[in-house]
């Protein structure tokens, strides 16, 4: 095959590829978007909740049979969408237990207006959990096998007999169902009462006060639905990643890269802000070696900051 048709298959199949990943990374940025666009808190834990998530929906998918039960098309997609709602219950246990007390109301007239006992909390939890995990768990790298993990779908030959890309199945199906919980939470937050209420406890938690709303019900209702978000991430991930107790660490960099690619604040911004790390991360790997992809990450991170310091999508930034 002559060059030039390896390079544009190797290049469009690193952008199909890119996409599908960054999609799903979209989603995990989206979840701790949520939770910093109400709270303003700083969640070091988040990349534990992804590691939870992914491991009940390795218990429901496996353990409780729903690959069998539904198929390898819905069984992780269903696993992974329970896992979410395992996790929001678990975070709305959390908020009331340690987060509202240094957050909200609480932290308003405080030096910092809180944020540094917030990081100590979220970065003590973080440890607490990944521990808990490596307990519980173990240390073995685990992962949900299903026949779509390896098998893909080809696309071409786009010219003549050349240019074939692929679609891994599993990653692909992950993608279609991470595309549909985006347009739901984005359904949710614009147009329903409850993402309304969100929003004004986001925009002015004190007016919001005035007006009748339960801040602290509203940033209970945020932190589980931000760590639901990501968990049902981490359940879409677990289906072609290994991952263990410490996963969290290999994917919490990308979350904040993502959030503060997108704008502070904006959670719509933090899912493009991953989608566009995920893009990155694949089109890098074309003249780089595995180990400087992240450092390709964050050169175009720098790069657009410098260029637009408020992010991909600044206007959003005070609003959630």
């Amino acid at each position: 095959m002559d060059p030039i048709f390896i390079w544009i298959e190797n290049i469009l199949q690193a952008l199909l590829t890119g996409v599908v990943i960054g999609g799903v990374y979209g989603l995990l940025c989206a979840g701790l978007g949520m939770i910093f666009g109400v709270m303003r808190v700083i969640n070091f834990a988040q990349g534990e909740f992804l590691m939870l998530g992914m491991y009940a929906a390795l218990f429901l998918v496996t353990n409780l049979g729903l690959e069998a039960l539904l198929g390898a098309y819905l069984g992780p997609v269903v696993g992974a969408l329970l896992a979410g709602a395992v996790l929001y219950a678990f975070a709305a246990i959390l908020h009331p237990l340690l987060l509202a007390r240094v957050t909200g109301t609480r932290a308003m007239g405080r030096e910092g207006e809180g944020h540094y006992p917030q990081l100590t909390l979220t970065l003590g939890l973080s440890l607490v959990l990944q521990n808990l995990g490596l307990i519980v768990f173990g240390s073995t790298g685990r992962t949900i096998q299903t026949p779509l993990t390896s098998s893909a779908w080809e696309i071409g030959p786009l010219y003549g007999d050349y240019i074939s890309v692929f679609l891994n199945k599993g990653r692909t199906v992950s993608f279609v169902a991470t595309l549909l919980v985006a347009a739901a939470v984005t359904l949710f937050i614009s147009r329903s009462r409850a993402g309304k209420t969100l929003r004004a406890a986001a925009d002015n938690p004190e007016a919001a006060t005035y007006m009748g709303i339960d801040v602290g019900r509203s940033h209970r209702f945020a932190f589980g639905l931000g760590a639901a978000i990501t968990a049902i991430g981490g359940g879409l991930i677990a289906v072609n990643f290994p991952f263990h107790p410490y996963v969290g660490a290999e994917f919490i960099v990308i979350m904040f890269a993502g959030v503060v690619l997108g704008g502070m604040g904006s959670i719509a911004g933090a899912f493009w802000g991953g989608l566009t790390i995920g893009l990155v991360q694949q089109l890098s790997a074309l003249v780089l070696p595995m180990q400087l992809q992240n450092a390709a990450i964050f050169v175009v991170f720098l790069l657009i900051i410098l260029i637009r310091p408020q992010g991909l999508f600044g206007r959003s930034v005070d609003r959630a």
